[in-house]
């Protein structure tokens, strides 16, 4: 058996945690809410889902545990060079259909965008910078994003980040060592919280590095998680366990952000994880948990081209509440079913097609 195809045979054979990838989901619906709500309440203490950006610290957190649970046992004997293509299989393929939608929105917006201002060499450069998941942050239009055609990108520039840590460090170090770096990761994590009052940066040019103490904590924490095997087992179910981690991003916004930000962070997502891998699923809720998971990543990458549309439109036309909740509403719907659309069309078969080849 290749290499390849004893890879494939262990995952089958583990424990999958149906709930987890549930929950993924509901932190990447969460996401597209916050972003459309964002345009709107430009105050963010009027936003019912103000704190929807910390979905992307459960995600890191929820990698760590993920990625220590399904290669700890293994990359020794699969390598490094396997383990990489294993994971820019899974993850570059929407990473290209992204920076490809952003491009096309920033082209042909019909609602706005100052496309005059930008050389075509430097809409050519910003693009292949997207497609590599080179940072370039010169797209005023774009709010100097890092990532100025797909946006949600920043947090797929440190995943990647954290894989190579986890491949060339992390996966070998003993637990007490790996104490000792999530304690170093959460001091971070207070001084960005304290220093900006809140953990909502990483994204941008000047908030770079606010990613860097962002993805370290969550992910460390999320693979000692694994590696302590803290799991709680509990009988919260999806349900109950979805109900807690929306309480995080519906949680009030103010003028205690640098406190209540860096505690959800550094305790109440690493106990949602371990709560999850030791929650009950109603066999009934199998089907959703599995859709659930399975739409996050698509629906993350894909949505933003919108995002940048609907801005534009904002700000130009001004709907009211009655036309805003429409738009948002259906819309929403609309990138999910997009989103499930760019998975069975495109991502499924472009990873299936880069696995055959790989195994042949």
């Amino acid at each position: 058996m290749s290499t390849g195809q004893s890879t494939t045979a262990v995952l089958e054979t583990k424990q999958h945690f149906e709930i987890l990838d549930g929950l993924r989901g509901i932190a990447a619906f969460a996401v597209v809410v916050f972003h459309f709500m964002e345009w709107i309440f430009t105050d963010p203490s009027q936003n019912f889902i103000g704190h929807g950006f910390l979905a992307v610290d459960f995600f890191f957190c929820l990698s760590g545990f993920v990625i220590g649970y399904a290669y700890d046992d293994r990359i020794a004997k699969m390598g490094l060079r396997n383990f990489f293509i294993s994971r820019i299989i899974r993850l570059h393929p929407l990473v290209i259909a992204g920076s490809i939608l952003g491009l096309l929105a920033f082209l042909f917006d019909p609602f706005g965008g100052h496309l005059e201002l930008y050389s075509t060499g430097k809409i050519i450069l910003t693009f292949i910078c997207s497609l590599f998941l080179i940072p370039f942050p010169v797209i005023e239009d774009r709010g100097f994003n890092l990532f100025s055609f797909n946006a949600p990108a920043w947090s797929l520039f440190w995943e990647y980040i954290a894989n190579i840590v986890y491949a060339l460090v992390l996966y070998k170090i003993r637990k007490n060592f790996l104490v000792v770096l999530t304690l170093i990761s959460a001091f971070a994590i207070c001084y960005v919280g304290y220093s900006s009052g809140n953990l909502i940066g990483g994204w941008s040019g000047p908030t770079f590095w606010d990613g860097c103490a962002r993805i370290s904590y969550s992910f460390l924490a999320g693979l000692l998680i694994y590696r302590s095997n803290w799991i709680i087992k509990n009988k919260l179910g999806f349900a109950g366990l979805t109900i807690l981690l929306l309480l995080a991003f519906v949680m009030p916004f103010s003028e205690w952000n640098w406190l209540t930000e860096p505690f959800v962070v550094l305790f109440y997502f690493p106990l949602l994880i371990s709560l999850g891998a030791g929650a009950h699923l109603k066999p009934c809720l199998k089907k959703i948990c599995t859709f659930s998971g399975n739409i996050s990543y698509p629906l993350y990458m894909t949505h933003y081209a919108v995002l940048w549309m609907f801005g534009n439109y904002f700000v130009n036309y001004k709907p009211n509440t009655m036309q805003l909740t429409c738009i948002v509403t259906a819309s929403v719907i609309l990138l999910v079913g997009f989103a499930y659309f760019v998975m069975n069309v495109y991502d499924k078969p472009f990873r299936k097609y880069l696995t055959d080849r790989r195994k042949k």
